[in-house]
């Protein structure tokens, strides 16, 4: 087995679920050596929170990005490079709230990046405030009398957005989400995978929804039966079922075939740099 881990210090909680989906990325990225591929052959990005801490703990080139921005660094490097594979660690904190917008034109451009969402339902990193996914009604320090509005919808917003792989995952199942990253990985085009995860400090009500998962066949579907899918939680308190699975995936050209200059250094297996030379 190729290692991937560093000797940082993993200095997540005790108990986190980010353990979890660090293991699962690892074994992931094994399976795909194994495939083949080169550890060179991937860079990642992150954004800032509990999550943007798996940058520390693997051994991959990549950038450590801002808040909310890690999707168009990855379009950045991949831009740079065609031939990596790219793959984007973000919180449901900063990707649906400052990196709404790069979320949602990265299903319309369809560059080939993978998008994996730690969502735990709320800002842990800073004391717990409430996010665009946490539930009606969670109290916080920031809004003691509860959240108003209903919760964003993650993968509506990418069946909306024209994701072409869109996918959820329990972190506590890591063989099967560790199945599904790499999945993503290995899909030509714009992978979203949203990994639910409980926090173990902030937001505990929203924990514990085991029961209330199950896994859907992987096949092909309509964007219609996907949005009956998406539709069955709506990332309130006890209510609705929640898929985990492959809930939708098509073919779709890339971002970077439509452009010859892009499909030369694919072509070649070579970086701007080695182009000029």
């Amino acid at each position: 087995m190729t290692n991937i881990s560093t000797n940082a210090k993993v200095t997540w909680c005790p108990g986190c679920s980010n353990f979890e989906i660090l293991k699962a990325i690892k074994l992931s990225l094994n399976n795909l050596i194994k495939k083949g591929n080169k550890l060179q052959d991937f860079a990642i990005t992150t954004g800032i929170g509990c999550h943007g801490k798996i940058f520390d703990y693997l051994n991959l080139s990549g950038i450590y990005s801002l808040h909310g921005r890690p999707l168009p660094t990855a379009m950045g490097i991949k831009l740079g490079n065609p031939n990596l594979k790219v793959i984007a660690f973000a919180g449901d904190g900063d990707m649906y709230s400052e990196g709404v917008s790069h979320f949602i034109h990265a299903g319309r451009y369809n560059s080939d990046i993978t998008l994996i969402v730690h969502d735990n339902q709320s800002f842990s990193l800073t004391t717990g405030q409430a996010t665009p996914t946490s539930q009606k009604g969670y109290k916080t320090k920031a809004e003691p009398f509860g959240k108003l509005g209903i919760p964003l919808n993650p993968l509506k917003l990418a069946l909306a957005s024209n994701a072409t792989f869109i996918a959820r995952a329990n972190a506590r199942d890591v063989k099967h989400t560790a199945e599904i990253i790499e999945k993503a990985i290995e899909h030509k085009g714009f992978s979203f995978v949203e990994i639910i995860q409980d926090c173990i400090v902030f937001n505990l009500s929203i924990n514990n929804r085991d029961k209330r998962m199950y896994k859907v066949p992987n096949k092909k579907r309509t964007k219609a039966e996907a949005l009956k899918l998406a539709e069955m939680y709506d990332y309130n308190l006890g209510k609705g079922k929640i898929p985990l699975g492959i809930i939708y995936k098509e073919t779709r050209k890339t971002f970077e075939e439509q452009w010859p200059q892009l499909q030369l250094l694919q072509k070649k297996k070579i970086n701007w740099k080695k182009l000029k030379k």
